[in-house]
């Protein structure tokens, strides 16, 4: 399974949209260097309040920019870098890879994917109605969130727009995605 690095972003400041790089580069074991959330413990704000000591299992955020393209079919103002993500991609399910996929991004980068992003009510701060559109439900009634994946970062390296992104599935049984 394959796909392409649509764009990255990154911010060294805590707020909702990151600026689009040309390039950004990963740390292993801390995720983007020069971005709020880069640390081997959990950076997210609110989570910082719970337990700071918790690992941080959302070093690398990515989204898929098909989700982008359908955002924006339905009226949402949305581009690479809106909703956070530090990765967009295209041309690769995320939210269908299970727990443990590696993804190798670029020439030397690699990400283990821990789990899936669970939006909160500061994405309709962005743009209101934009948490119901990344929220959808199941055929059987439940909760699906489509607001990309996070990882951790196992090997680091540059990462650009344009550069390859293989997926390497873990052992099976694989485990579905949840929220981390």
């Amino acid at each position: 399974m394959r796909g392409t690095v649509e764009a990255v972003s990154l911010s060294a400041v805590h707020g909702f949209s990151k600026p689009n790089a040309p390039g950004i580069r990963l740390l292993a074991g801390l995720g983007v260097e020069g971005d709020a959330h880069l640390g081997v413990t959990v950076k997210h704000r609110s989570r910082v309040a719970r337990d700071p000591t918790q690992p941080n299992l959302r070093q690398v955020h990515l989204i898929h920019a098909e989700l982008h393209d359908e955002l924006r079919t339905s009226g949402f103002t949305v581009e690479a870098g809106s909703l956070g993500e530090n990765v967009t991609t295209r041309g690769l399910d995320l939210l269908a890879l299970p727990r443990g996929t590696r993804l190798r991004l670029g020439a030397d980068a690699v990400v283990e994917v821990t789990g899936l992003r669970n939006p909160c009510e500061q994405i309709n701060g962005f743009e209101q109605g934009l948490l119901k559109a990344v929220l959808g439900r199941d055929e059987d009634g439940n909760l699906v969130r489509r607001a990309g994946i996070m990882a951790v970062v196992l090997t680091g390296g540059q990462v650009r727009p344009g550069d390859e992104i293989q997926a390497i599935l873990p052992s099976e049984p694989h485990q579905p995605l949840a929220p981390v």
